[in-house]
């Protein structure tokens, strides 16, 4: 497997215009504004797939995460990192992805445009060693709920508040 720290990753500005492109490593030393893709996987019951990130995660280590995805890599599309990203984390493939919208989200660790995606599947899932201990579905209200109790990704929860009444 590549070293992640390795990927050259997409630069971006506040507009979301295409700057440059530098390795991964780089980009989190220093706070680099980059695209990055969430998708939000509901089984059939509007149930939301919720991973445990594992503690190797270079941001937020051994956080909930209510989103599959991951950076967009130096010549790539959001679709496109959205489908490698499935298929790497969850072995989900062939689905169908359905575009909600772009977000800016920004903390002393990260600033991210974000594109957000949201897809049905009811499992089974392969899930990815290197990035995920274990996931379950819950509902929204009860991930809500769990992250007032347990640390979840900022980014993750910004954006499923905004997602909650779309659902």
């Amino acid at each position: 497997m590549k070293n992640p720290t390795d990927e050259i990753i997409q630069i971006v500005d506040r507009q979301n215009r295409i700057t440059g492109e530098y390795p991964r490593s780089f980009m989190r030393a220093q706070r680099l504004i980059h695209r990055a893709c969430f998708i939000l996987v509901f089984n059939t019951r509007c149930e939301l797939f919720v991973q445990k990130r594992t503690m190797t995660k270079d941001l937020y280590p051994g956080h909930w995460d209510i989103a599959a995805g991951g950076v967009v890599l130096a010549g790539e599309s959001y679709e496109a990192s959205a489908r490698r990203e499935l298929a790497e984390e969850l072995g989900i493939t062939g689905v169908s992805l359905a575009y909600r919208f772009d977000a800016y989200y920004e903390d002393p660790d990260n600033r991210v445009w974000g594109r957000i995606f949201t897809c049905t599947h009811d499992g089974p899932f392969s899930l990815q060693a290197e990035e995920i201990d274990f996931g379950r579905f819950m509902t929204v209200p009860e991930a809500l709920e769990l992250s007032c109790r347990e640390p979840f990704t900022p980014d993750g929860i910004a954006i499923l508040k905004k997602i909650q009444p779309e659902i």
